[in-house]
């Protein structure tokens, strides 16, 4: 059992936090998954057709992501949040990345309804995961650069296990470690909102979106809240 917990700090700083948590149990990522391809190309084609465009920065869900990192010290014009830099990305190129089937199903998620996005294979969490401010002597090896060696910077909010961070600036980029491959059975997909007294509605539909592609191909997957008032989840 893992244990995820939002820090009172953070969420003193922000009491209108909700993440929701899911689990995905015996997961198959080496077998097509037909619905995520789908998911994908609708959103490309939606693109393409000028019926829709991803948020960005201008939309109150991404311009709270912008104003917290302020708040901790970074620039999120310089380092974006994970869901501002996907759009962005999908805007600019038409199309959005193929990485494995559990990872382009989140990022289908995050996308559509505006909300960063995140996964941990579980298998490589040690001790429980909190959601807290840095001190400035954690480590943190960023996805895709194993020899990478970075220290955030004291006060940036990270998610952090008993080993180190898992990722830095609350969202903008998660840790080789913890990455999500084909091969990984244990997952839990993080969604994130600032704004829970109006987005509320939304993530809990991004959970059921996402929960409903995992299904397929797994053999179990449940859904858990963190919020100021429910700041602990039990995986």
């Amino acid at each position: 059992m893992t244990t995820f917990r939002l820090t009172p700090a953070v969420a003193d700083a922000f009491p209108d936090a909700l993440v929701a948590l899911v689990t995905a149990a015996g997961l198959r990522g080496r077998e097509p998954w037909p619905d995520t391809a789908v998911a994908l190309e609708g959103l490309e084609q939606q693109l393409a057709d000028g019926t829709w465009r991803p948020a960005d920065e201008s939309d109150p869900r991404i311009e709270a992501w912008h104003a917290a990192y302020r708040s901790f010290g970074t620039n999120p014009r310089r380092v974006r949040p994970s869901v501002d830099a996907l759009g962005r990305r999908l805007a600019k190129k038409g199309v959005l990345p193929r990485i494995n089937p559990a990872v382009d199903s989140y990022n289908a998620v995050s996308v559509r309804h505006g909300l960063p996005a995140g996964a941990f294979d579980l298998g490589h969490v040690t001790g429980d995961v909190d959601i807290r401010h840095a001190d400035g002597s954690e480590e943190f090896t960023p996805l895709g650069e194993p020899d990478t060696v970075e220290n955030p910077k004291p006060g940036e909010i990270v998610y952090a296990d008993a080993t180190g961070v898992l990722t830095r600036h609350w969202n903008h980029r998660d840790a080789h470690r913890t990455r999500v491959t084909e091969d990984s059975t244990l997952v839990v997909f993080a969604l994130e909102t600032l704004r829970a007294t109006y987005d509320r509605p939304l993530l809990e539909s991004a959970a059921d979106e996402l929960r409903r592609l995992l299904d397929p191909h797994a053999a179990r997957t449940t859904v858990h809240y963190l919020a100021p008032t429910h700041p602990e989840a039990d995986l």
